[in-house]
């Protein structure tokens, strides 16, 4: 996932952008507005990160124009938690805002949330393909040419956050964290390995050279091109 980074302090910024990239994420990294605008202008982005208070501008500005282009979620780092500064930028159509000083753990967290509340909100197909696999999610049901396919209530989850990040490398936190509602505390690392085994033996035409979930050494899995 893309994520672009608007914050005029390097230190923080420079920062902030290892952290992300740390979990996963593509960032793109500006100190101004003047130069955020080109980005938004030429890039798709998963989630925005603006600083209000910039040497060219604000971060109001910028949240306006990237909701003129998308819907991409905006979070807000601000410096003050005053009521009407963090209102008007609720209202602008920010998804949330964070004050300064801030732990790493909690914008990640903050990040992560936002996320998840968006994919929710914009998931609006109810039919899912990967090669021959077919999801209905309207009754949770999976097919593989035609025929119904039975996944546990974790596999099919496991599933499901594939089929709706093609092409996205994901790594095994991603994963894990996708499927803990589902999966409770008992789930870890060495337990991921083992369900995407036998979503593999039931989905793959042949599992030791899969074709649809596959392996990224290093860095994780993911489906599609």
């Amino acid at each position: 996932m893309k994520i672009l980074l608007v914050e005029d302090d390097k230190t923080i910024a420079a920062g902030l952008e290892y952290s992300l990239e740390q979990e996963g994420f593509t960032t793109i990294l500006c100190h101004d507005v003047s130069s955020a605008k080109k980005a938004i202008k030429y890039n798709e982005f998963d989630l925005c990160l603006f600083d209000l208070s910039l040497p060219d501008g604000s971060g109001y500005e910028l949240c306006k124009i990237a909701r003129e282009k998308g819907d991409a979620p905006v979070i807000f780092l601000t410096a003050c938690d005053d009521e009407v500064n963090v209102v008007m930028g609720l209202d602008m159509g920010a998804d949330d805002y964070i004050t300064k000083p801030f732990r790493i753990r909690e914008l990640i967290s903050r990040i992560k949330s936002v996320l998840r509340r968006y994919r929710k909100g914009n998931n609006s197909k109810t039919i899912l393909e990967l090669n021959n696999i077919r999801i209905n999610t309207l009754d949770a049901k999976v097919y593989k040419n035609g025929e119904e396919i039975i996944l546990t209530a974790l596999e099919y989850r496991l599933l499901l956050i594939f089929a709706n990040n093609p092409g996205q490398v994901l790594s095994r936190n991603q994963l894990l964290e996708g499927i803990w509602d589902v999966a409770g505390d008992f789930v870890n690392d060495n337990t991921l390995t083992v369900y995407i085994k036998r979503i593999r033996e039931k989905l793959e035409d042949d599992p030791q050279k899969p074709t649809i979930i596959k392996t990224v050494r290093g860095m994780g899995y993911k489906v599609g091109d």
